[in-house]
C-alpha cells in the first residue's frame, strides 16, 4: 500500500471533522423552525433506564374475553411496533387473569413537557388491520377545494394475513432508480387466495367503467385501521402469488410510514387504552451524566497510556479510537440519513464499551508487532509493512468471534423481519425467537463499534501512520517503540 505525506493530514482531519459532526450535528435555527441536516448526539434517542417514559396498559374493545394465545401475540406485535419506532428498550408482559398488556417505553429525548397521550401515540396505531374490496366514492370538490373520498367494501384479509410489508424504490423503464418510494407487500398462504379474487373482481369491475349513483367511483383494495382507513390502492392487474406493490408517489417517510402500520397491525382484537402514568426518570438521568463523564475520562486515559506505551502509533491509535467512537454514535443518532435515531440504552453503553476495549486490543497488537519487527533489524518501512500483515490475523479472528455473536443476539432477539432474523430463522425455527429490545440493543452497539475498529483501528490507522513515516522528523525508530540503529 503506497502512501504519501498528505494521506495524514486527510484522513486525521476527516476523522476531526466526523467526530465533531457527529457530537454537535449539522442544523440551522431559523426563529422556532429548527432545520436538520446531520444527527448529532441530541437527537439520539435515550433509553427507559436512562430517561424515563410512559407506562401504558392495554385491554381488549368491545368486552372479548382473551386468550393466552391471544395475548401473547399482542405481545409480540407491540415488540415488534417499538423496534421498528426505533425504541430498542422498553417492558412488554401480560397479565393474563386480567387480559391485560402492559408496555412501558421511553419518550423523545429532550422533552421536557412531557404528555403521556403524545408518547401513547409514539408506541404506534394500536387499531386491528383490515382489507376491505370495494368502491371508493369521491364526492364534488367543496369551497375550500377539499374532494370527500369514501372507501367502503367486505373484509378480504387481516392484519395476520400478511407476511410482510416493506419499503422499495420505483424504477424507471430503463432500469434506473426514481425519487419515488412504494410500498412491497407479501402475504402468507393463508391469505393468497382471497386477495387473488379480490384483485381479480377488482380489475373486472374496473374495466367496466361503473359508475354508481352517479358519483365518480373506483373499484380499490382499502387498508383499514379499525374505522381509519390508511390506504386505498387502485388495483392495475390480479395478484395470484401474494405479492402486491402499493404506489402513490411516496417519500421514503410517507412510504415507511404505511409499511410500519402494515406489520404492526397484525392483531387478534382491538386494544383499548386502560391506563398510562409517566416513569420518573430523576435515576436514570443521575447515571447516564456519571456514566457519560466517566466514559469521557476513561476515554483519554486510554489514550495517553497507548501514547505514552506505543509513542507514534500510540498516537494515531488515540486519533482512530476517537474514530470508532464516533462512528458508533453516528450510526445510533441517524448521522447517516439511511435509518432513524436508534435507542440508547445502558446495555447498549455496555456493548460501545466492550467495542472500545476490543479496539485497545486492536491497537495493542499492532504497536507490539511494531516493535517487534523493528527489533529484528528491518527498516522502518519493512517492518511498518510486515507489523500491520501479521497483525491482522490476529485482529481478524478475535473480532470475528464477537462479530458472529452480536449477529446471533440481533437475529435471536430482534424483529422477525429484521435481516439477521431471516438470516438465521433455519436456527431460530427450532426453538422460537423472542424480540427484546435491550439485548438487541447490547448487540447492535457491539456489532457497529466491531465495524469500525476494523474501519478505523485497522484502515485508518494503517494510512495514518504509514503516512507519518514519510516525515523524516518521524523516521526516529524509537518513536515507534524500536532500538536506534
Amino acid at each position: 500500500m503506497k502512501t504519501n505525506k498528505s494521506v495524514f493530514f486527510i484522513v486525521f482531519f476527516l476523522i476531526i471533522a466526523f467526530a465533531a459532526s457527529t457530537v454537535f450535528g449539522v442544523r440551522n435555527q431559523y426563529g422556532d423552525l429548527t432545520t436538520v441536516y446531520i444527527k448529532g448526539l441530541k437527537d439520539i434517542r435515550q433509553g427507559i433506564d436512562i430517561q424515563g417514559g410512559v407506562d401504558v396498559t392495554f385491554g381488549p374493545a368491545d368486552g372479548v374475553d382473551a386468550t393466552k394465545e391471544q395475548l401473547e401475540a399482542v405481545q409480540e406485535v407491540m415488540k415488534s411496533r417499538l423496534v421498528t419506532l426505533g425504541i430498542n428498550d422498553y417492558e412488554v408482559y401480560m397479565d393474563e387473569n386480567n387480559d391485560k398488556v402492559i408496555v412501558r417505553f421511553p419518550w423523545q429525548t429532550g422533552e421536557t413537557d412531557f404528555d403521556p397521550t403524545a408518547a401513547v401515540k409514539e408506541l404506534g396505531d394500536t387499531a386491528k388491520l383490515q382489507f376491505r374490496k370495494g368502491f371508493v366514492y369521491t364526492s364534488d370538490v367543496d369551497d375550500d377545494g377539499n374532494t370527500t373520498i369514501t372507501p367502503g367494501g367486505a373484509v378480504i384479509l387481516e392484519g395476520t394475513d400478511v407476511e410482510e410489508a416493506y419499503v422499495s424504490q420505483e424504477r424507471d423503464d430503463n432500469g434506473g432508480l426514481t425519487g419515488n418510494f412504494s410500498v412491497s407487500l407479501e402475504l402468507k398462504d393463508s391469505g393468497k387466495e382471497a386477495f387473488a379474487t379480490a384483485t381479480g373482481e377488482a380489475v373486472a369491475k374496473n374495466s367496466e367503467y361503473l359508475d354508481v349513483n352517479g358519483s365518480n367511483s373506483n373499484y380499490v383494495i382499502s387498508i383499514w385501521m379499525d374505522t381509519n382507513c390508511i390506504s386505498y390502492p387502485s388495483v392495475n392487474a390480479q395478484i395470484s402469488d401474494g405479492r402486491a406493490v402499493i404506489t402513490g408517489n411516496f417519500d421514503y417517510d410517507g412510504a415507511k410510514a404505511l409499511a410500519d402500520k402494515i406489520n404492526g397491525g397484525a392483531l387478534p382484537f382491538n386494544l383499548t387504552t386502560e391506563s398510562f402514568s409517566s416513569i420518573t426518570s430523576s435515576m436514570g438521568n443521575g447515571a447516564l451524566k456519571i456514566m457519560m463523564t466517566a466514559g469521557v475520562i476513561a476515554l483519554v486515559l486510554i489514550m495517553i497510556y497507548m501514547i505514552v506505551l506505543y509513542r507514534l502509533p500510540g498516537f494515531v491509535a488515540a486519533v482512530a479510537l476517537l474514530g470508532q467512537v464516533a462512528g458508533t454514535l453516528a450510526v445510533i443518532s441517524g448521522w447517516f440519513g439511511f435509518e432513524d435515531s436508534n435507542t440508547l440504552t445502558i446495555p447498549g453503553i455496555a456493548g460501545i464499551i466492550l467495542a472500545i476495549g476490543m479496539g485497545v486490543d486492536c491497537n495493542i497488537i499492532t504497536g507490539e508487532r511494531i516493535k517487534e519487527e523493528l527489533n529484528t533489524g528491518k527498516s522502518l518501512d519493512a517492518s511498518l509493512k510486515a507489523a500491520y500483515k501479521r497483525s491482522f490475523t490476529s485482529i481478524l479472528d478475535g473480532n470475528m468471534t464477537v462479530i458472529i455473536v452480536s449477529i446471533i443476539l440481533m437475529g435471536a432477539f430482534g424483529v422477525s423481519s429484521s435481516f439477521f432474523a431471516k438470516l438465521l430463522s433455519f436456527l431460530f425455527r427450532w426453538f422460537g425467537v423472542s424480540t427484546e429490545g435491550t439485548i438487541f440493543s447490547f448487540g447492535f452497539t457491539l456489532l457497529t463499534g466491531v465495524i469500525f475498529n476494523f474501519i478505523m483501528g485497522v484502515l485508518a490507522s494503517r494510512l495514518m501512520l504509514t503516512s507519518l513515516s514519510k516525515f523524516k522528523c518521524f523516521q526516529n525508530r524509537k518513536l515507534y517503540g524500536g532500538a536506534e540503529k
